[in-house]
């Protein structure tokens, strides 16, 4: 079935459904059904195409008789039919293909739709299509051997049953946990009039503390409790960003050891205070384990504007953080302005089917054929990117640019053809050589993760050294506008595809003059020259952990070439079973500065849990809350795991960090790959709770479950760790999340929930969260009855649930179907 469409103003009207029919078609590939439908009331000429989205590659030869499914580059794909006649309004057309790999779930259907009429006509946005459930033990499973159960209602509730209702004063108070906290019982007053005093170092603290208490209650004679703040040694913690909050009847006084101590102590001070302004008197003492705690997001898969942006950072800084690795290049976008370069946002920045023959990038990610309709375009001034520099700085967030290099660089191989073929045109070589980023005699055959066979820049060209240093020099000069410090650039360097530069005629002349018999030293020779241009600047080399890697046989080993304290490594490719889950550790023991990205528990783009509707995509494994939170940084296989089909893991040897290894650990950061966050909402779906989990990690000390020798006592504390973050969460943070002036849209997870006897029985991973239900079909609100003991569910037909915040808002409605008796 298909859904009846609207017809749309500027062109025909077209009901688009699509199905997994089977992932047990064959090895490695599932089949599916598109059916299409014109709904306008005119013919469609002959010679249309129908083009979209999918991150599935499309066997061309199993495509149903007369029709034909092209891969054009990247994810998009076309659909024609050769030689056919006219579409007929109501005609429907049924296309079967396979394509690889498998899909279970609405992340793996494909996506962005729109028509390209015959004879050139202007394309037609169709948006995405209608997505046939997935019911069937073959549309659930990705193959006969997947292990993993969907997370259904039942699954949750057995998942859930560990975990219950702690008394208040076992919960936390603070998140993430700090080094000590205490408190005696009594309470403290704020008021929008509180007295703050601060020395002439921390007018910047000072200033974010009184926006804060702004927003408080009272009036100037209502005895507020005067607040100090001061920079100075905190007892019993080392580093600069150890503080010390100490609350009493009459006074709050915040001591940092800098002031970015001070700015830490504020934002437990913020957690503690409720919108009345009472506080509970007592001590906090108070400083973080790693000193790296970051977070990526990717804006070039889909453009963040500046107020998302913005708002992430402080979502960030009111956890502690304090890196943002800003992910602004990849082959489909590039997001910032530089004034030399302007093709790089002039194409670079505008994703779509250009009308007037301008050059841009195609349609990616379902961002459609409308250049202006979707997060696919969009770039930041060189203002918007000094205002983002200044927000963070001044919450003590250092901002890490990465300019992707030199594979996920189509954007800016894109751009830079586009100068160059203007520039050739106006007779102008040398100017169009001088920032050219591909070989136009490559004749290289490669195909990339993300199906690109063009996205590799060509690295024996000197104008890629010129292009690099002018970007570099750029960025600085926009860092010293903004009077923040620069002192990293991440340049990528992951997926280069194999295959690549193996063609180029200027590859191969630069290796035959060096005496080079492999692409590996050429590439090495390209990281050598990048790391001295960003010297030249005064900038540290930060990369991948591909970067730091060189392949022998079939083992990638650290590379001793580039080891020392200014190459900092970011190592995300551990996906349980992949043979790298202890990589990390090995590069860190090689003298490597390594920052853990790790896939199968630090990556935010993954779907939180295996179920057809959860969106993000699963290939490390599927991310909860509980993966972040329960992550042991120094000893990956502390905690048992399973491969991303669910397998036991076979016995083997991690390598440990040795006491050198260890020191070398920066600390930890999320990852937020952008290829399915289309929209802010979406954006903070996938963001949190996440985030705060990872903050709890990054922050909070060692919870030690590494220590303990019985695997099952093991697995015990770390349960009864997880359950009281667990209430910490569902009780305090996202209920402090629902008060922001704007209010978040994290996940909510929705209820586990069985039947037994006629009974109705219902849990939730927070506890905390309230569950709301009903019998009568209806979907469950505020004003349906809320859950405290099992349900009679004696001649109901259906029970739906669902978990609501403190605004109403509602989780994904569980449905489930009661037998009769």
């Amino acid at each position: 079935m298909i859904p009846n469409t609207d017809r749309r103003p500027g062109g025909p009207a077209i009901a688009i459904a699509w199905e997994c029919l089977s992932n047990y078609t064959r090895d490695d590939a599932f089949s599916a059904r598109l059916t299409l439908r014109n709904d306008s009331l005119e013919a469609i000429a002959p010679g249309w195409a129908l083009c979209f989205n999918t991150c599935r590659k499309v066997i061309a030869s199993s495509v149903s008789p007369g029709y034909a499914v092209e891969h054009v580059n990247g994810d998009l794909f076309r659909l024609t039919m050769p030689g056919a006649s006219a579409w007929l309004p109501g005609e429907t057309h049924t296309v079967e293909y396979e394509a690889l790999h498998w899909a279970i779930s609405i992340t793996d259907a494909p996506l962005g739709f729109y028509l390209l009429p015959a004879e050139g006509g202007a394309p037609c946005d169709l948006g995405d299509p209608e997505i046939a459930p997935f019911a069937r033990p073959e549309q659930r499973h990705r193959m006969r051997g997947d292990l993993l159960p969907t997370a259904d209602a039942a699954w949750r509730f057995e998942q859930n049953a560990s975990l219950h209702l702690l008394p208040d004063s076992q919960v936390g108070r603070i998140t993430p946990r700090p080094q000590s906290a205490r408190f005696d019982g009594r309470s403290c007053l704020l008021s929008r009039h509180a007295p703050l005093s601060y020395e002439p170092a921390l007018w910047n603290e000072a200033s974010l503390l009184a926006s804060m208490l702004a927003g408080l209650p009272g009036t100037a004679s209502d005895g507020s409790a005067a607040v100090r703040l001061e920079i100075g040694e905190v007892e019993g913690m080392t580093g600069m960003e150890a503080y010390l909050l100490d609350i009493a009847p009459g006074r709050v006084r915040i001591r940092g050891a800098s002031p970015h101590g001070v700015f830490n102590g504020i934002q437990s001070l913020a957690q503690l205070l409720s919108p009345q302004g009472e506080l509970p008197a007592g001590r906090v003492v108070d400083a973080p384990r790693f000193a790296y705690r970051g977070m990526m997001l990717d804006v070039a898969r889909h453009f963040a504007g500046v107020g998302t942006v913005l708002r992430l950072l402080d979502c960030m800084a009111s956890y502690k953080l304090n890196r943002f690795h800003f992910h602004l290049t990849d082959d489909e976008g590039w997001r910032l302005a530089i004034g030399a370069l302007p093709e790089l946002t002039a194409v670079g920045a505008r994703r779509g089917v250009s009308l007037d023959g301008s050059p841009c990038l195609p349609p990616s990610f379902g961002s459609g054929a409308d250049i202006d309709a979707s997060a696919g375009s969009g770039f930041y001034t060189a203002s918007e990117f000094i205002t983002i520099l200044r927000h963070a700085h001044a919450r003590h967030i250092e901002v890490i640019p990465e300019f992707n290099m030199p594979g996920h660089a189509r954007a800016a191989v894109t751009a830079m053809r586009a100068r160059y073929l203007r520039l050739l045109a106006a007779g102008d070589r040398e100017g169009a050589e001088a920032y050219l980023l591909s070989d136009p005699d490559d004749t290289s055959s490669y195909e990339s993760v993300q199906l690109w066979h063009d996205n590799v820049i060509c690295i024996a060209l000197s104008s890629v050294d010129r292009f690099i240093d002018t970007v570099v020099g750029e960025v600085c000069m926009l860092y010293r506008e903004a009077g923040v410090p620069l002192r990293v650039i991440h340049t990528g360097g992951d997926e280069v595809p194999p295959g690549a530069w193996l063609g180029s005629p200027r590859c191969r002349a630069l290796m035959a003059e060096r005496g080079w018999s492999s692409v590996q030293q050429l590439h090495d020779d390209f990281l050598e020259r990048c790391r001295a241009i960003l010297a030249r600047h005064g900038v540290e080399f930060a990369g991948w952990d591909e970067t730091a890697l060189v392949r022998e046989g079939e083992r990638l080993l650290p590379n001793p070439r580039f080891a020392g304290p200014d190459f900092h490594v970011y190592v995300w490719n551990n996906a349980w079973g992949s043979g790298q889950e202890d990589c990390a550790f090995r590069l860190a023991n090689a003298g490597y500065d390594v920052v853990l990205s790790n896939a199968a528990n630090l990556y935010f783009d993954l779907a939180y849990a295996k179920h057809p509707q959860e969106p993000g995509y699963y290939w490390a494994g599927f991310v909860g809350a509980r993966n972040a939170f329960g992550f042991c940084p120094l000893d990956v296989g502390a905690i048992p795991s399973v491969d991303p089909m669910g397998r036991t893991l076979e016995g083997g040897t991690l390598q440990a960090l040795d006491g050198a290894g260890r020191n070398r650990i920066a600390g930890l950061q999320g990852q937020l790959w952008g290829e399915n966050a289309r929209s802010r909402a979406r954006l903070e779906y996938l963001a949190l709770p996440r985030l705060i989990a990872l903050s709890e990690r990054a922050w909070a000390p060692d919870p030690g479950w590494q220590d303990i020798p019985d695997p099952q006592q093991r697995a015990g504390a770390a349960l009864r760790d997880w359950n009281e973050f667990a209430n910490r969460l569902g009780r305090r943070e996202l209920p402090r999340l629902d008060r922001a002036p704007r209010p978040w849209d994290y996940r909510l997870p929705p209820p586990g929930a069985v039947l037994r006897e006629g009974w109705l029985h219902v849990n939730v991973a927070l506890p905390g969260l309230a569950v709301h239900y009903t019998l009568d079909g209806l979907e469950p609100s505020v004003h349906s009855p809320r859950y405290d003991a099992p349900v009679p569910v004696d001649g109901v037909r259906e029970a739906k649930l669902a978990s609501l915040d403190t605004r109403g808002r509602a989780s994904r409605i569980v449905t489930l179907n009661v037998e009769q008796p």
